[in-house]
């Protein structure tokens, strides 16, 4: 397992580099901070003195080379908006993502395993039909329309919810429910799809045999077995919404990596932007790891085989 580790490491670290380069190129194609952050009357030598001081004079190899020498360093520099360190404002915003996504997705995979096994039980019966229909709808509902919608409805027209912030319980339900749909729906149609093929294995029949109860077979025998491809598909959808939650933070005023990186694009803040985009990157890295490890425990068919694995059998044959 340390092997395969070690492996998936070094096969991440050049997507990462790739990301951090392209992100740190781009930024630089949207404009010289300067015509923001300075007054409509500045002069050209106010302007110069500002390029100067941020290095954004010099070459942009020579730019890219300090601020890798910077990360080596654990120095990402300091925000244009606020001179706070980028990394700091980074490290804050991250975990108001962290708990908008792993609610998200808990929720979704909680319902998703119930209406998924429930639609299973009894393929094309009435209960496969609407749940059928419900996940197809979920999953291709938009996010920006449904926040928009959202919005309308429970805070404008019936002023049951805030329409932005984070104060309080009633803050988190629309940024929810209008992350989980998709997730949900998709999950539905992967759950229901592996527990129909788990529900019809030779195994499933001899448990039912032994007076096994309908629950007991859903739930130990069956659900274990069905389990391997909904992570798989879970983990995807939980680094999709850790990376791709940025329009929803916007929207609902969510202060995540996502509202930050957009508020640095904006402000051509380069610093920042780059630190949210590298502590976005080593996140999904880390959490795809965290999912093949998990997708090895629960099937092991697809574990790294090891070089004791692979020698055993030959020696026993001699």
């Amino acid at each position: 397992m340390l092997n395969y580790l070690r492996k998936r490491i070094v096969s991440s670290a050049l997507p990462l580099v790739v990301v951090i380069v392209g992100v740190f190129a781009l930024a630089r194609m949207t404009g010289n901070p300067a015509s923001l952050y300075l007054p409509l009357n500045a002069t050209q030598q106010m302007r110069d003195d500002f390029t100067a001081r941020n290095g954004l004079d010099q070459p942009l190899l020579v730019q890219m080379a300090d601020y890798f020498g910077g990360v080596l360093r654990l120095d990402f520099g300091q925000s244009l908006r606020t001179g706070q360190d980028a990394a700091a404002m980074a490290l804050r915003a991250f975990p108001a993502t962290l708990q908008l996504a792993a609610t998200t997705m808990v929720l979704a995979v909680l319902l998703a395993l119930v209406v998924g096994c429930w639609a299973a039980l009894k393929p094309n019966g009435v209960a496969d039909r609407i749940s059928s229909f419900i996940s197809m709808a979920a999953a291709s509902i938009p996010d920006f329309w449904l926040a928009i919608v959202g919005i309308w409805v429970f805070a404008i027209t019936l002023g049951w919810l805030p329409t932005s912030g984070v104060s309080g319980a009633s803050a988190w339900v629309l940024p929810i429910a209008t992350l989980l749909l998709r997730p949900f729906g998709v999950l539905v149609q992967i759950v229901r799809g592996s527990m129909v093929s788990a529900l019809s294995e030779p195994y499933i029949k001899l448990a039912r045999s032994r007076g096994a109860g309908e629950f007991r077979v859903v739930t130990r025998h069956a659900l274990r077995n069905a389990a391997a491809p909904a992570l798989t598909v879970a983990g995807d959808l939980t680094v999709g919404l850790v990376n791709g939650a940025v329009v929803v933070e916007t929207i609902f005023g969510w202060p995540g990596i996502g509202k930050l990186m957009i508020d640095s694009i904006l402000q051509r803040d380069f610093a920042v932007l780059q630190a949210a985009v590298l502590l976005t990157a080593v996140a999904i890295f880390t959490l795809n790891i965290l999912i093949d490890m998990g997708y090895a425990l629960l099937d092991a068919r697809v574990r790294p085989v090891t070089v004791k694995a692979r020698v055993r059998p030959v020696a026993a044959k001699a």
